[in-house]
């Protein structure tokens, strides 16, 4: 193989990192679209493609094994593979997480009106947005952008953890009655009783959706810091 093969491939390498990128943000992006709308018929189609992102990240797999053993890269060239190794491990488990929402969307489980309202669709706009800019970082190959998804991992975080104080605080304001029902202190008895299974999956339901969402925030910061180590030979970012 010529030194020319050499150099295409990895720029060939580097698209088809961004190519999954992309289509992973589009996985995610539905599968929260059909949660919030309980589009059933979207959920099943984000589950059915997720065999087209396993197929993209072992060929992306093959691809780098293959530039390892052909070429034995060295210094920069050897942490711009490592990376993409990496980052499609990352952005493999992000489509495993927008399976995940998908699934959600068919759990017939409705919501408890007695739990704090939450905003799904502002926390998952979030994370959606810091995949995106990694991603970008990567194809820019831009430092600073690297820098920028961890800052602004700091405000899903918030976010979250927010949520699941509220929802702790609902429980506590919550009694479970001597029938197994649950019961508001304010409310008083009968009507406004609620079994305690029902009530007790919205609140697992919540708390999943929750964390699923603040670990694709994590993977997204994972690609950045592999980003900027393959740029700087920085691993400041790095876990």
């Amino acid at each position: 193989m010529t030194r020319e093969d050499y150099r295409q491939r990895l720029d060939r390498l580097r698209e088809t990192v961004v190519a999954m990128g992309n289509l992973v943000r589009e996985q995610l992006a539905d599968g929260c679209s059909a949660l919030f709308t309980g589009d059933q018929d979207l959920a099943n189609d984000v589950i059915a493609r997720d065999r087209t992102v396993n197929d993209c990240y072992l060929e992306i797999e093959r691809e780098c094994l293959d530039l390892l053993a052909l070429y034995q890269p060295v210094a920069g060239d050897l942490r711009t593979v490592v990376a993409a190794f990496k980052i499609v491990t990352d952005l493999e488990r992000v489509g495993d997480l927008a399976t995940n929402l998908a699934e959600y969307t068919l759990d017939t489980t409705g919501s408890d009106p007695t739990l704090p309202d939450v905003d799904f669709e502002r926390i998952a706009a979030l994370a959606l947005e810091q995949l995106e800019a990694a991603v970008e970082a990567f194809f820019d190959e831009e430092p600073t952008a690297c820098r920028g998804v961890a800052d602004r991992d700091e405000e899903l975080d918030r976010r979250c953890e927010a949520v699941a104080e509220r929802v702790g605080r609902r429980l506590i304001e919550l009694r479970l009655n001597a029938d197994g029902s649950v019961g508001n202190r304010s409310l008083g008895t009968g009507a406004d009783r609620r079994s305690v299974g029902p009530l007790l999956a919205d609140v697992s339901r919540t708390l999943v959706i929750v964390r699923d969402i603040e670990r694709v925030g994590d993977h997204a910061v994972n690609v950045a810091a592999r980003t900027l180590y393959a740029l700087e030979n920085d691993a400041s970012l790095l876990a």
